[in-house]
């Protein structure tokens, strides 16, 4: 998905012309490895280097017949190297060039995406201190709960993108490792030690132990770590969704002038960019299960884990980038509406306030049972026939014979429920909260 969301460096990474630039980067550092051990002549090392180049055109072409890409990329250098290339890939199966060539893509593909991360978390602090202390109803199965303010949400997405920051960083040393260890892994035509130090010039850890193949059980981490990622935006997108339909309109996305929301009704304006999201993050889930089927494959490799990676592994990457900058836009331009979030927070007659005065009655002495009830019996009259709850109680005799008409007020103070909201925010930020 290449739009004005992705970043340009993301849809260059999984080019032809880049994928072959790693390959060659791969057989380069092998050689270059192998001149230092003497293992190729210097002046062989010295052309090999200075010749070494492909054309992507030239590649197909040789594949149409070969139907190996590999061998099409070899044999297409070999034609800019000349009788030198005899040392190039020598000792070497095609997926040691495929596995520590793909693990330099999801490196750089892992930094791309880290600084997305970094730019969404930004939005997400300068929204939550923005509207630390704009008060709005809580919900919960959908239905009124307590205040909460929608500083607190956005202090609560930034918290969670913390921790997928987290998971990008492990999963991308996870699939850093490179192997040079030939056509089942046991290194019977080249030295261990070219491999560590190929790996080490590549800025790559060597892989402890592989077989034909670096084990797939790293890139269904990886890929399962994009997914969470794109739970996370989902759950964002969800939330802004609910709070922009038409009986709540708390948050809107940005409507711009010109925008058409309905071929068929002029006045729709729909959260289309987060409908978008939802849908994305669905099949970011389907590309970790395809990673997931990759792990299991027959003895020291099949090819079955091929055709899945060519696909989700640019679509993947380059599709959790475009939806992390859709989102840092959307939330960046967010419309919210205080006035709405002050009329809902209203509309119950205060029925929020029930698990206080609760409580209050408990500290009386009454069980939590029979407190319980007295609310709830007082509480159901306001959800049937109208009226507040402060209304309600101080008319029934059950609670003003415990609480005087001081404590009632006392106890429907708005200020009760964020009292601790700096020292939500001291945690999530780590600075100091005026």
């Amino acid at each position: 998905m290449i739009s004005r969301y992705t970043r340009p460096e993301m849809a260059q990474l999984w080019s032809l012309e880049n994928k072959y630039r790693k390959w060659l980067e791969v057989e380069l550092a092998v050689c270059e490895v192998r001149a230092e051990r003497g293992e190729i002549p210097e002046e062989d090392w010295k052309n090999i280097h200075e010749k070494a180049n492909f054309d992507v055109g030239r590649i197909d072409e040789i594949e149409m017949e070969t139907k190996h890409d590999v061998i099409a990329f070899l044999t297409n250098v070999a034609e800019y190297v000349g009788p030198s290339s005899r040392f190039i890939h020598e000792g070497l199966t095609s997926s040691d060039v495929l596995d520590t060539a793909f693990a330099l893509l999801l490196v750089e593909a892992s930094d791309i995406l880290l600084a997305d991360i970094d730019r969404l978390m930004s939005v997400l602090k300068n929204q939550a201190f923005r509207w630390k202390d704009q008060v709005m109803i809580g919900r919960s199965h959908g239905v009124h709960a307590e205040p909460v303010t929608l500083g607190l949400k956005f202090a609560l997405w930034y918290e969670e993108m913390k921790r997928n920051r987290q998971r990008l960083n492990r999963a991308r040393e996870t699939v850093r490792v490179g192997k040079i260890s030939g056509a089942v892994g046991t290194y019977a035509n080249i030295d261990p030690e070219i491999e560590t130090a190929v790996c080490k010039k590549l800025g790559l850890e060597p892989d402890p132990i592989s077989t034909q193949i670096v084990q797939r059980d790293r890139h269904a981490e990886y890929f399962t770590t994009l997914a969470v990622i794109g739970c996370t935006v989902e759950k964002i997108a969800v939330e802004i969704r609910h709070l922009q339909r038409t009986e709540v309109r708390e948050a809107e996305e940005f409507f711009a002038p010109g925008q058409k929301g309905s071929s068929a009704m002029p006045h729709k304006r729909n959260p289309i960019g987060c409908e978008n999201l939802s849908g994305l993050a669905r099949v970011l889930r389907a590309n970790a299960i395809a990673a997931m089927e990759n792990v299991a494959l027959w003895h020291e490799r099949d090819i079955s884990h091929s055709s899945v990676e060519r696909i989700i592994a640019p679509d993947s990457t380059t599709l959790l980038n475009y939806m992390l900058n859709r989102l840092t836009s959307i939330l960046e331009k967010l419309t919210i509406y205080p006035e709405n979030m002050e009329r809902n927070l209203n509309i119950t007659g205060g029925l929020f306030f029930s698990q206080r005065v609760m409580l209050s009655l408990t500290k009386k002495g009454l069980t939590r049972e029979d407190a319980y009830r007295i609310v709830q019996r007082n509480a159901m009259k306001v959800w049937q026939e109208g009226g507040t709850l402060r209304d309600r109680l101080a008319s029934d005799p059950d609670i003003t014979r415990y609480l005087s008409t001081h404590e009632l007020d006392e106890l429907f103070d708005l200020s009760y429920y964020t009292r601790h909201v700096n020292t939500i925010f001291e945690r999530v930020f780590n600075d100091a909260v005026d």
